[in-house]
């Protein structure tokens, strides 16, 4: 556990009450991530522990739980959806679709839908999705308080050039356990096999599989570079870090406090985006060093790509919603 802050005032989680804008009351707060602890992710966490502490001087205190002490990720969602032992989740929205009501969310990861962090939360921040998340805060139990914290895009490193999309067929490819990126990876000819994370650097030194789509901080931190000699930024799926909270504790919560959490949150994502940019500046640097660095054709996957997702329209998301979403994307573009 990091930064361990105690009000003596024992948890808020479970508790029920109806101070939401009345008067504020000693709170201990529990934050999960399933990051090292010098992840940008845990860093700003971290931050905001610090921030909230200091902004309400010391009547709200958070402890923070990194590197999956208090479960997985589906363990963390499950919790702070339920209250159970969890008030607040700090991962990327791309997941939020684990929990039963909050499927919509699948659609955010849609190959090469987003240009850039900016404009990802622009979209999120929108009225269309602000409807979205606060449906899924009913639906769920889970509800997003604030948005913002970058996370590296998924790339490829291959024991051998990715140029375009052409050069995909046949390509070993390990591949995370999502529908969107197996179906990027069946689109394009290649044979992905989903591996578990733990054994991956094993299975491309073995020649079970030879690439992979982890950016370029996890390539850096998991000695990828060692088993790989391409490294392609392709950069075709982002994710964005929110802030999930127990919704229950949340409206429990005084309107102070709660305003305080939410600036807080967003201060402390800020820190997470320059820490994330800081960390893949220099994880590039160490890949250079190592491994060659393929300029890659963006557009020959986007054509390559072009309407396979939309078969998934009404299914895997509301229909017509991956529609809205590049319209939504292209104002913010």
């Amino acid at each position: 556990m990091l930064a361990v802050l105690l009000s003596g005032c024992g948890f808020v989680t479970g508790e029920s009450g109806d101070s939401a804008g009345g008067e504020c009351r000693d709170l201990t707060l529990r934050l999960a991530t399933i990051r090292t602890d010098d992840d940008p992710t845990t860093l700003g966490a971290t931050a905001f522990a610090e921030g909230v502490e200091a902004a309400t001087e010391g009547q709200v205190t958070v402890e923070v739980y990194p590197n999956s002490q208090l479960g997985d990720a589906n363990d963390l969602y499950a919790g702070v959806a339920a209250g159970d032992n969890l008030d607040m989740f700090y991962e990327g929205i791309s997941t939020y679709s684990t929990l039963e009501g909050a499927e919509a969310f699948t659609v955010t990861t849609v190959p090469f839908l987003w240009d850039s962090y900016e404009q990802f939360r622009a979209v999120l921040e929108s009225d269309r999705y602000t409807e979205l998340l606060d449906e899924a805060a009913t639906s769920t139990g889970a509800r997003v308080i604030a948005i913002g914290g970058d996370a590296e895009p998924r790339a490829l490193s291959a024991d051998r050039p990715i140029q375009t999309a052409e050069d995909m067929k046949g390509l070993k490819l390990r591949i995370a356990d999502a529908p969107l990126p197996q179906e990027f990876a069946k689109a394009l000819g290649a044979r992905p096999q989903v591996i578990p994370f733990s054994d991956l650097y094993f299975s491309l030194r073995q020649g079970v599989v030879e690439a992979q789509e982890n950016g370029a901080i996890t390539m850096v931190n998991q000695s990828l570079m060692e088993v790989q000699d391409y490294y392609m930024p392709i950069d075709y799926i982002r994710d964005i870090r929110v802030w999930y909270f127990t919704d229950s504790t949340w409206q429990s919560i005084c309107a102070e406090h709660q305003e305080v959490l939410r600036q807080q949150a967003e201060q402390a994502g800020d820190v997470t985006t320059q820490e994330t940019e800081k960390q893949m500046t220099e994880a590039m640097a160490t890949l250079e060093e190592h491994l060659e660095v393929v300029d890659v054709d963006r557009e020959s996957f986007r054509s390559a790509l072009e309407g396979v997702f939309e078969q998934f329209d009404g299914q895997m998301w509301p229909e017509g919603l991956l529609e809205e979403t590049r319209a939504l994307a292209e104002e913010h573009s």
